[in-house]
């Protein structure tokens, strides 16, 4: 059987299943009765990605697929955010005002997400990357197929890449000044989570 959803580790969240809950999945997962793929990305991608979702549904109750459902360049991306930076601040802060309009938890906030996909790359059987499956969708998702020790012929097989644009995060970063100011002014533990995972602030590697 395969399960597909969002949990946490540690931090309670909105949308996302208890760490309690995730315990039991690592729990199987030690014992040998499951196996964890945790698919992940930049966290500044997904930071943008989870702003445009979150302020969509709260204000239309309108679940999108991505940041091109309400953007079609990244320049009315840029001049909504930088009209609305203060509610991005808070969004990344993790504010609950954030979500005043509606009852129950908050989402994460910047740091608590970096820290999951840390502790959840720590815990998964696999990780792999979003940008990787862009660049080649078969190889990444052979991954997947041998780990599930599927009888599956592959030479054949055509996968679309994501639909999405890889370290979008860095277009924005290089219109908006504030948006790099903010980069800048994480704090160091946060930074540090960033490339303990792989990534880099700066350039695409």
């Amino acid at each position: 059987m395969v399960y597909s959803g969002h949990a946490t580790i540690k931090y309670v969240s909105r949308a996302q299943e208890l760490p309690t809950q995730m315990k039991h999945i690592l729990q199987a997962v030690t014992l040998g009765f499951a196996d964890s793929i945790f698919v992940y990305r930049h966290p500044l991608d997904s930071l943008l990605t989870n702003w445009v979702w979150w302020r969509t549904y709260i204000r239309d109750r309108t679940m999108i697929k991505g940041i091109s459902q309400v953007y079609k360049r990244t320049e009315d991306l840029c001049a909504d955010l930088d009209q609305n930076f203060p509610e991005f601040q808070a969004f990344a802060e993790g504010d609950p005002n954030f979500y005043a309009v509606l009852p129950g938890p908050r989402f994460l906030s910047f740091s608590e997400f970096v820290e999951e996909t840390d502790l959840h790359m720590q815990s998964a059987t696999l990780a792999v990357r979003l940008e990787d499956f862009m660049i080649d969708p078969l190889k990444e998702f052979s991954k997947i197929v041998q780990l599930m020790s599927l009888d599956l012929e592959l030479s054949h097989l055509q996968l679309a890449p994501p639909n999405s644009q890889p370290f979008g995060y860095l277009a924005v970063k290089k219109i908006l000044p504030r948006f790099r100011d903010f980069i800048h002014a994480l704090d160091g533990e946060t930074k540090g989570r960033i490339g303990k995972i792989g990534y880099k602030l700066d350039d695409l590697s």
